[in-house]
């Protein structure tokens, strides 16, 4: 195999799942990552800086994705949602770290060979 073959769709990224790289989602996943029992609603939009309408938008995509699980249940009644990671959600995202841990070593890379001297060519 030659090295143009051998590096063919080398940065293609193909673990950078969609649905968790929007900023938005990614926040969410971070924050409930280290939170295995989850996290109230309130709490969730606080730590990620977003609207009640905003986050409940991207909370339905990572629950309609299976990324995430809500639990809802009246506390003092009212009604308290709590977020968590599901189990296939927790691997999805570490199979996703690990794809933008690779973007990164690329990058570094790439920019350490940009700024390396070049050698001359022996004439």
């Amino acid at each position: 195999m030659s090295r143009r073959e051998a590096e063919e769709g080398r940065y293609a990224y193909e673990g950078l799942d969609r649905v968790i790289h929007e900023k938005a989602r990614l926040g969410v996943l971070v924050a409930l990552l280290a939170r295995p029992r989850g996290l109230p609603f309130s709490e969730l939009k606080r730590l990620c800086g977003l609207t009640d309408g905003n986050l409940s938008r991207h909370l339905a995509v990572l629950q309609e994705d299976g990324l995430i699980a809500m639990d809802k249940r009246l506390e003092a009644n009212r009604s308290l949602t709590t977020c968590r990671l599901t189990s296939s959600g927790r691997k999805r995202f570490s199979d996703y770290l690990a794809a933008l841990e690779r973007v990164v070593k690329d990058a570094k890379e790439a920019s350490a060979a940009a700024s390396a001297p070049s050698r001359p060519s022996a004439a």
